[in-house]
């Protein structure tokens, strides 16, 4: 299983991460179909579209992250910022009911605590910063240099490591998460 240090030192060529829980593990959550499309069908043509965009450029030679935070907008930061966010996205579900699932605990418990007054309350401001993102794009808790925590809304293929943070969980704006289950 990937994690978020692997994630960020993949180079290219770069693959499709393999999910670490089957396709019906996220039922009712998120049905096998929109896995299928979401993971199989748009995070694997993110992939060969940055493989192709970095082909003997000095962009080949960098790592997920660093492309993220060089790239100039357009075609590479897309497709580069599609396949970090996504790769984070997927690593950071757990079959439905599995141990560990539910609210946090330990330190990030007591972190979500100092900075939102409660899971609940940080929960609350996920949601509106999620329903308030005009357009497509992504929700991210975040942390900086000092630990402390903040929710960003970055629009489109963003990330919160272009401005020097680390993307702790993400919740995907964009309508193909939900589209196929919701259908419209």
């Amino acid at each position: 299983m990937l994690t978020q240090l692997t994630i960020t030192e993949m180079k290219a060529p770069f693959v499709l991460p393999e999910l670490p829980y089957g396709p019906d593990a996220l039922k009712p959550v998120l049905s096998r179909e929109t896995l299928d499309y979401h993971h199989g069908k748009h995070l694997q043509a993110y992939v060969n579209t940055l493989n192709t965009l970095v082909e003997g450029t000095g962009y080949a030679g960098m790592n997920l992250e660093e492309i993220v935070r060089k790239a100039p907008a357009g075609p590479l930061f897309n497709n580069a910022g599609q396949v970090l966010n996504h790769t984070l996205y997927f690593e950071q579900f757990h079959p439905v009911g599995a141990e560990g699932t539910g609210s946090p605990k330990g330190k990030l418990k007591d972190a979500i605590r100092g900075f939102f007054g409660s899971f609940e309350g940080f929960a609350k401001e996920m949601a509106s910063a999620s329903v308030g993102l005009f357009g497509s794009g992504w929700v991210w808790l975040a942390q900086d240099g000092q630990g402390r925590l903040t929710i960003v809304q970055c629009p489109n293929a963003g990330n919160p490591v272009t401005e020097g943070l680390v993307p702790l969980l993400g919740f995907d704006v964009w309508e193909h998460a939900y589209y196929v289950d919701y259908r419209n």
